[in-house]
């Protein structure tokens, strides 16, 4: 498949990228596209969750009631789980969510959304461009000249730019990263795919 690269006005440059097949024409693995967006999204999980079980509660020991006698059941705290403030039975404890993927099947999963971006023609490519300042409306500009439309758009550069990630930051429906945050999840959640010239020979060169 052949591209033609855009200049930031919408315009074409003249050049034009031909699409490695390894990279973007393979035949897409769905099963390791779900591995891969799973464990994307179990890492982002602190696993911080706690709650106060029947020896963390600050209450006190004092018997409520004699042991027999009393009509009821017999209640030995209030630290009974049974009891409003009591300690919680069984709740979450600090844990890891932290899944493993092998090298070359993340890679699998990566060029397979890939491929489904280039089959859904949903991939422009961009000349190389710098931002002197953060400027939002400017981004946009960008943005609406390439008609990458307004809903999941993904910028991947070559490299880090401050200028154009601040430029995107107030945008809910924008993400900018460089290629080497590139992952499997982001790929599949843009409707739109923007790689700025270069990224392609980049991910040519990491293919094991």
């Amino acid at each position: 498949m052949e591209l033609p690269v855009l200049k930031i006005d919408g315009s074409e440059s003249g050049k034009k990228v031909v699409l490695d097949d390894n990279i973007f024409g393979i035949e897409p693995n769905d099963h390791a596209i779900y591995l891969d967006v799973i464990q994307y999204l179990a890492n982002q999980r602190q696993g911080t969750s706690k709650t106060k079980e029947r020896p963390e509660v600050s209450y006190s020991t004092k018997k409520q009631g004699r042991q027999k006698g009393g009509g009821g059941a017999r209640h030995g705290s209030l630290k009974s789980n049974i009891y409003v403030g009591g300690g919680r039975v069984f709740g979450p404890k600090p844990r890891s969510y932290r899944k493993k993927l092998n090298k070359k099947l993340k890679q699998l999963a990566r060029f397979s959304a890939l491929s489904y971006k280039a089959k859904e023609n949903a991939i422009i490519f961009l000349e190389p461009f710098m931002m002197e300042a953060p400027k939002t409306k400017e981004f946009m500009g960008i943005l609406s000249a390439v008609k990458a439309g307004s809903r999941k758009v993904l910028l991947v550069l070559p490299e880090n730019s401050d200028n154009v990630y601040l430029s995107s930051r107030n945008l809910p429906e924008v993400k900018v990263i460089s290629v080497d945050e590139i992952n499997t999840y982001a790929i599949m959640n843009a409707n739109s795919l923007i790689l700025v010239d270069g990224v392609q020979d980049i991910l040519a060169s990491r293919i094991k």
